[in-house]
């Protein structure tokens, strides 16, 4: 085996040259940041930063800015380290907890740490804001520990999507109750979120033992299902709001009709095809979200 070479339970993995020590330090923080899922978690993130932001909540950004991040971390890492064993048997690569590159219990530390420093900076939004991220934190957790693998798979990503913006909302200065309409989009893009991330690896998950609601609809039922969530969260955006849909409200159905149908019909030449137009029907979502405001009127 060369010296650059170490064995895992999944098999052999390549790292970095260098001294022993040094090695295995970046090694685990490289791998510690990997096992977070920093991809979706910054997406998350950033989403609800851009809410706060244009929802006026000012300096107070930055706070309901670190909650969700702190959530999300603590999310990340307990997926990671509850599928460590699994994930090993199945040979997935690229998860850090299963390949050896980080231990499952420096992982599951990880998550602990993140989910206590998520607890007093959602409540520093407001009881009842805390309250309902801290809530939309716990399903997510049930996600990782039980309901991944079984049909109500669905449910976790609902719940936090939808919560997102009654948390940002319930941060302002005397707590104003959301839209309906934005609660409810962001119920719908949880759904689709669900899909379109799940979607690429139905193979893989199924492998492994998972059978979530995409991996029982089968690939071609999750690519026929997840337009509809997409659409639906845009005319909810756009049709929600009394008084005439508008220009932009106009626009934007079509421009996320035209995402959401072209993502999935690519998905078999481009594997996260499904996944980038559900990000795109997003940001479209999020520009209407903006304009129309989080906040009872």
């Amino acid at each position: 085996m060369d010296a650059t070479e170490r064995v895992s339970p999944a098999g052999t993995v390549p790292v970095a040259a260098g001294p022993a020590g040094a090695v295995r330090r970046g090694g685990r923080v490289a791998g510690l940041a990997l096992a977070c899922h920093p991809g979706p978690a910054l997406a998350v993130t950033a989403l609800a930063c851009a809410l706060a932001l244009g929802s006026g909540l000012g300096p107070r950004s930055a706070l309901v800015t670190a909650a969700v991040l702190a959530g999300q971390l603590s999310v990340g890492w307990c997926n990671d380290a509850y599928d460590a064993r699994r994930d090993a048997r199945a040979g997935r690569r690229g998860k850090p907890a299963s390949d050896g590159t980080v231990g499952a219990g420096a992982v599951w530390l990880a998550a602990t740490v993140a989910l206590a420093v998520c607890v007093p900076l959602s409540l520093a939004c407001g009881a009842l804001a805390g309250t309902v991220h801290l809530a939309a934190v716990a399903a997510a957790w049930l996600y990782n520990l039980r309901l991944k693998a079984t049909a109500l798979s669905w449910l976790p990503y609902v719940a936090g999507f939808g919560a997102l913006p009654a948390a940002v909302a319930l941060s302002l200065p005397g707590g104003p109750a959301p839209r309906w309409w934005t609660v409810a989009a962001g119920a719908l893009l949880g759904f689709s979120a669900h899909l379109g991330d799940t979607l690429p690896d139905i193979a893989v998950d199924r492998a492994a033992g998972i059978r979530g609601l995409p991996h029982r609809l089968g690939d071609t039922g999750t690519r026929l299902l997840l337009p509809l969530p997409l659409l639906g969260a845009t005319a909810v955006l756009a049709l929600g709001p009394p008084g005439p849909v508008g220009p932009g409200g106009a626009a934007a159905l079509v421009l996320a009709g035209a995402a959401a149908l072209v993502g999935p019909a690519l998905g078999r030449r481009w594997r996260k095809a499904a996944l980038a137009g559900a990000v795109a029907v997003a940001a479209v979502d999020l520009a209407l979200l903006l304009v129309r405001g989080v906040t009872a009127g």
